[in-house]
């Protein structure tokens, strides 16, 4: 079975595939070969208030549903994607230009998310209350979670199967329905799956996938009877479409410049083959990819060095090798940019240690980059790249490195290197971020675990069971 097998290049409404469109289409390319994968209609507003409707019919029917047949059918969506792994692996190969190795963990995750999506769906419900004292003494109290409806997933490139089941699996584990918005760089995974949740028995409206222009987008966003917004993007887009949602539920899940804080205690044996690898992964287009490295004065000039040289030994090129850690940037426009934002921070001051080039122009490559001696106020230290650079400061002691790394508008996550008890309590302490990885990358995520970010980082949590608290809501009874 390859991808072609489970390419389906249509809108999914109501457990049909959709051919009609606004007038135009979407073509979808191949990020390294830059051909043809698919032409997708582009979905009307006509289209969109279907999907809304059928999703809306579906939810009335699933919530009622219990647990165990939830996680039975949640299980079956498991299982379908497990016997066409290879299919799927391909497919986010060509159409994310995602590494092979890469790629198999992407779908390797897929299946946990899935597994794990089961499993919570028995285990989740309210919590007993106490209130027997006072007025409340001799009665008994206790909550049952109910799922609130439905649920827009709008979702982005570079994870376009992981970051879709991350808002849909714990949707349909609740009883919630969807409507998802795939990005429209990669939705061919997104309406993939479509076809796994059909097959495994769902309602028709449980799942409705669409590719569509931004007033569409906007409809289902702004609409009343959408229960949830669950965003997974950019910041500045993330923060719009909050302040357009009206009163419903939102999730958001945004950008990063995530930072590696290495002391003088830490065994920096291995470290540095972590940190490139934690930068540089499938370019570097990772909301908690390494951006900013911050290292003790004393063992930063022999870190460097060590660095730079995993830096020049990763492989780039063609994502479908073996071997490939760097692939394509996602398209010739974010190609230009980041390449931009290199040469602007070496004009202002920046000292390039590696790369600062374009390799291929054909297949999207840039060089994995380096700097030092960036300020604070450059793109590549204070926005998000979302590719393959970093850069590198020394930094007096831990505090100040602390002081360093909050000195963001972001607060996603951030890996920290030390074995001394105390810089774990300060870290903890003190770090303005949503996770503390401690001796690893900002970049390790377990997909059960509440993941999320402060500050322009985000809103609420994801991890299968967070993701589920925030779509149901607890309902009282005391008697």
């Amino acid at each position: 079975m390859t991808y072609k097998d489970v390419l389906k290049p249509h809108n999914f409404i109501e457990n049909e595939w959709i051919s009609t469109e606004s007038g135009e289409s979407l073509r979808v390319v191949d990020k390294y070969h830059g051909t043809t994968l698919a032409n997708i209609p582009q979905a009307t507003e006509d289209q969109m208030e279907r999907a809304i409707v059928a999703a809306e019919k579906a939810f009335h029917e699933m919530r009622r549903w219990s647990a165990g047949k939830r996680s039975a059918m949640l299980s079956r969506v498991a299982d379908l994607l497990e016997e066409r792994k290879e299919a799927f692996i391909e497919l986010i190969i060509c159409e994310a230009g995602k590494p092979r190795g890469y790629a198999t963990n992407e779908i390797d995750r897929c299946l946990t998310t899935l597994r794990t999506a089961v499993s919570e769906t028995l285990r989740f419900d309210g919590e007993m209350v106490p209130l027997d004292y006072g007025a409340g003494e001799g009665r008994t109290a206790f909550t049952r979670r109910f799922p609130i409806g439905v649920i827009a997933c709008i979702t982005p490139f570079n994870f376009p199967m992981n970051l879709v089941l991350h808002k849909v699996a714990p949707a349909l584990a609740t009883g919630c329905s969807v409507v998802v918005k795939p990005a429209p760089q990669s939705p061919l995974s997104a309406l993939a799956l479509a076809e796994l949740i059909m097959e495994a028995g769902y309602p028709a409206g449980a799942y409705n996938a669409m590719v569509c222009d931004i007033p569409v987008a906007e409809k289902l966003v702004r609409d009343e009877r959408v229960a949830k917004l669950s965003f997974t993007g950019s910041d500045s887009v993330g923060w719009y479409l909050k302040s357009i949602c009206g009163k419903k539920k939102v999730t958001l899940e945004l950008g990063g410049n995530a930072a590696v804080l290495i002391d003088e205690s830490a065994d920096l044996e291995g470290v540095a083959k972590k940190v490139a690898v934690g930068s540089y992964i499938y370019a570097g287009q990772i909301c908690i990819s390494t951006q900013r490295i911050f290292v003790h004065e004393k063992v930063c000039d022999a870190f460097v060095n060590e660095l730079v040289r995993e830096i020049e030994a990763l492989p780039v090129g063609d994502p479908d090798a073996s071997d490939t850690m760097v692939g394509p940037i996602i398209d010739g426009g974010h190609l230009k940019r980041v390449d931009e934002w290199v040469q602007d921070a070496v004009k202002g001051g920046a000292r390039l240690l590696t790369g600062g080039k374009i390799v291929s122009e054909e297949h999207n490559l840039y060089a994995p980059t380096l700097l030092t001696h960036a300020s604070d106020d450059m793109k590549v230290s204070c926005a998000e790249v979302f590719g393959p650079v970093a850069t590198i400061e020394k930094v007096a002691d831990f505090e100040s490195g602390i002081k360093r790394v909050n000195a963001s508008n972001y607060g996603l996550q951030v890996g920290v290197y030390t074995n001394r008890l105390d810089h774990f309590k300060l870290a903890h302490e003190e770090l303005e971020v949503g996770g503390i990885i401690m001796n690893n990358i900002p970049g390790f995520r377990i997909d059960s675990m509440p993941y999320g970010g402060v500050k322009d980082s985000g809103l609420g949590r994801e991890g299968i069971k967070y993701a589920m608290e925030e779509m149901t809501e607890g309902r009282l009874m005391v008697y």
